[in-house]
C-alpha cells in the first residue's frame, strides 16, 4: 500500500471535509416548518411590478397618509421621516422646506427607487414592521403619498390610486443602469461575469 505523500494530505483533508458537509446537507429537520398549501403559497404572490398591473383598487391622499404614518410609522421612523429606531425616509424637499431641496444622487430611500410601485409595493408587504402586509390598499396609497409628498416628488393636493402612482416620475429614475445580459456568452469570460 503507498503511502501518502504530503502533497495530498491538503488535497485529501478538503475531500474529507466536502464529504462531510454534504452529508450534512443532506439531513432532515422533522421539526423545522411544513409544507405550504397551495391556498398559502397563492397569498404570498402579490409583488406588485413598474407596470402596476398588480396594484388594487384603492386611493390615498397626503393628509390620510400622515395620519397612517403618526398612528402606525412613527415609532421606527421617527417624527417626519427622520429616522428613529430604523431607516431614514424623507430627506431635504419642497414638501419638508426645513430640510433644504432634495437632492436625487443623496442615499436615500427613495434614491434607490427608479419606479414609484416599488415603494407602494414594499410598505404594503412588509409595513408596519410589527405587523406586516396589515395595511388597507387605501392606507398604503395615503402612506405612499404622505412620503412622495415629503421627499418633494408630489404636490400636497395629489390623490394616489393605481392610475395615478404609475404616472409619478422617481427623482433618481434615470441613475440606473439597465441590466444587459450577455448573449450569446462569452467563452472567454467567466460565466459570472
Amino acid at each position: 500500500m503507498p503511502c501518502l505523500r504530503k502533497k495530498s494530505l491538503p488535497k485529501l483533508s478538503l475531500i474529507l471535509l466536502a464529504a462531510s458537509l454534504a452529508a450534512f446537507g443532506q439531513r432532515t429537520y422533522s421539526s423545522l416548518g411544513s409544507p405550504l398549501s397551495p391556498e398559502e403559497i397563492k397569498s404570498f404572490d402579490m409583488i406588485v411590478g413598474p407596470e402596476g398591473k398588480e396594484l388594487p383598487p384603492g386611493k390615498g391622499t397626503v393628509k390620510e397618509g400622515a395620519d397612517v404614518y403618526a398612528k402606525k410609522c412613527v415609532a421606527c421612523h421617527g417624527p417626519n421621516g427622520q429616522g428613529g429606531a430604523v431607516q431614514r425616509l424623507v430627506s431635504g424637499s419642497p414638501g419638508n422646506p426645513k430640510l433644504g431641496p432634495f437632492k436625487d444622487t443623496e442615499k436615500t430611500t427613495l434614491s434607490y427607487y427608479p419606479f414609484p410601485t416599488i415603494a407602494w409595493d414594499y410598505v404594503n408587504r412588509a409595513m408596519p414592521a410589527n405587523k406586516p402586509g396589515s395595511l388597507t390598499p387605501d392606507e398604503v396609497y395615503s402612506v405612499v403619498a404622505w412620503l412622495y409628498y415629503m421627499n418633494g416628488i408630489i404636490g400636497e393636493s395629489e390623490v394616489l390610486d393605481a392610475k395615478s402612482l404609475l404616472k409619478v416620475q422617481m427623482p433618481n429614475r434615470d441613475g440606473f443602469v439597465p441590466a444587459k445580459p450577455v448573449w450569446p456568452p462569452n467563452p472567454k469570460k467567466p460565466s459570472w461575469y
